[in-house]
This record gives C-alpha cells, structure tokens and sequence, in this order.
C-alpha cells in the first residue's frame, strides 16, 4: 500500500487528533455489490476527493454529535461510501458493502488556536491541508480504505469538517447530492428529496479486467535503483465572491440556449477561469 502523506510532528495549527471511529448505516442492509463500469475506472489512478467546510459555532461536541447521527441515516441510502473496493472472480472491480464491513472512517481534532476566520483568509495550503484526511492516497486503495473519510477538526470558534472521498466511487456531482442529502438530515428532514443511482450497469454495461497494483511508496526506482523524487506542485488559491459567483453565472447562463439550464455552479464557473489562466 502505498504510504499516506505524513504531518510534521510539529503541526502549525497544533493540531491534535481526539478521537477516531467509523460510522455504519443506521439499518441492516446486507450484501451488496456495484460493478465499475469504464467510466469509473480512470479514477483508480487519481487522489482521493477532498472537500473542506468550515462552520462557526461554539457547540463543538453537539455539532459533532449531529454530524454523525445524520452520517448514519444517509448512509442508509449512499451505503456505497461505507463499504470497500473489491474484484469479482473474473477480475473486474466492483464496490462492495456488508453489514460486518467498518463503515465511514470519523476523526475527531482540536486545533483550537486558530479560527474560522484565520482559514478562510490563507494564502498557503498546507494548513488545510491538516484539516482534511486522505492526502496524496490513491482511489485504489479503497480496497483497503474506507471509501469516506471525514474530520471533524474543533477551532477556535467553530468546526471544520474536511472530507476524502473515492473518487471512482461518485464524481462531482454525485458529492454534492451526498453533502445536500447529509445537510438536509441534520436539519431535521426524515428523508432525502433526491436517492442516488447506485447501478452502473443501467447506464453503461461493460466489464473490463484489469491488473492494477499500487505504485512504490517512494515512487519507481530509478535504472540505478534510487527512487525518483516527487515532482514539485506549484498551488494557488483561488477565491470567488458570493457577488462574483453569480456575476460569473449570469454571464455564462446568457451565453447558453435559453432550454439549457441544468449546470451545475463547477460548469458555469471553471470554463471562464481556466479560459484566463
């Protein structure tokens, strides 16, 4: 298995790591299995999907607490996520739940010397990086990775709620309809307003074997037997205004047929930033 990104001893949040257990369906569902079809199977290849959420608040343990009661009962309906990776006999890979499996693997932080505030101004990455599980990991490891990893970090004067996700599991949208389904439990809701579509094969039918193994934890060797060192990544933040946001989507939405209005706030804002770069 390749080895995960480790922080440094001495975190610059001074973070400290609490607690950390999993979280089930709140119901018996079984055994389940969902193949992969080739739309999926890229995605082995790339890093788990991280997203970062910061709330404020002073309820750390009851927001904690509602968290993962409401985690439990949309489990129930994205049971994917708490399940793992697998293969059948023929070598095609597949997602796999049972009741006996783990679950949702849940960490619980304090970096409480830093505030909500602080994060959202930050100009370096790597201390959110912190805030969230499952840096530089491979989605193949969901074989033996929970497929959802979540963080629960205390702060200052809220909660950051960092999320990894296996990104041939579900892509872009299918993350938002999980996090809009999960809100709308801890806001008191009984039921989801949109269950997910779980059955690849509906869409597209196709098997497709395939013999991967994880890379070098170092990365491959080199033809004198060192292992290559990582390439340096440059990163940038880019921050949008909730002003420039809807500035960005009326533009675009004016430049679209008047019948076409399903786009998601990624279609409307990516194009014309990347069109810049």
């Amino acid at each position: 298995m390749a080895g995960e990104v480790v922080k440094k001893e001495e975190s610059s949040l001074n973070l400290k790591v609490t607690d950390k257990s999993h979280v089930k369906p709140e119901e018996k569902i079984g055994r389940k299995e969902y193949q992969l079809v080739t739309f999926d199977l890229p995605y082995l290849a790339f890093y788990y999907n991280q997203k970062l959420l910061f709330y404020k608040g002073e309820d750390f343990e009851g927001m904690v607490q509602k968290l993962k009661i409401g985690l439990g009962v949309v489990l129930k309906e994205f049971h994917q996520l708490a399940g793992k990776l697998g293969k059948d006999e023929e070598g095609v890979f597949r997602v796999e739940y049972d009741d006996d499996m783990l679950g949702v693997e849940v960490t619980e932080a304090v970096a409480e010397e830093i505030g909500v505030d602080d994060l959202t101004v930050a100009e370096s990455t790597s201390n959110l990086k912190e805030l969230i599980p499952y840096s530089g990991i491979l989605n193949l490891e969901g074989m033996h990775r929970p497929l959802l990893a979540v963080q629960l970090t205390k702060l200052k004067d809220g909660l950051a709620v960092g999320l990894a996700f296996n990104h041939a599991v579900l892509d872009g949208t299918a993350t938002w309809q999980f996090m809009s389904s999960w809100a709308q439990i801890c806001s008191g809701s009984l039921s989801t307003s949109a269950p997910p579509f779980l059955d690849r094969t509906k869409a597209r039918n196709t098997r497709v074997k395939l013999d991967l193994s994880l890379p070098e934890p170092n990365g491959p060797p080199t033809s004198n037997g060192e292992a290559k060192p990582e390439p340096v990544l440059r990163e940038k933040i880019f921050k949008f205004s909730e002003s420039a946001i809807d500035k960005i989507k009326s533009t675009v939405n004016e430049s679209l047929h008047r019948t076409v209005q399903n786009h998601s706030q990624h279609s409307r804002l990516f194009p014309p930033m990347f069109g810049a770069m």
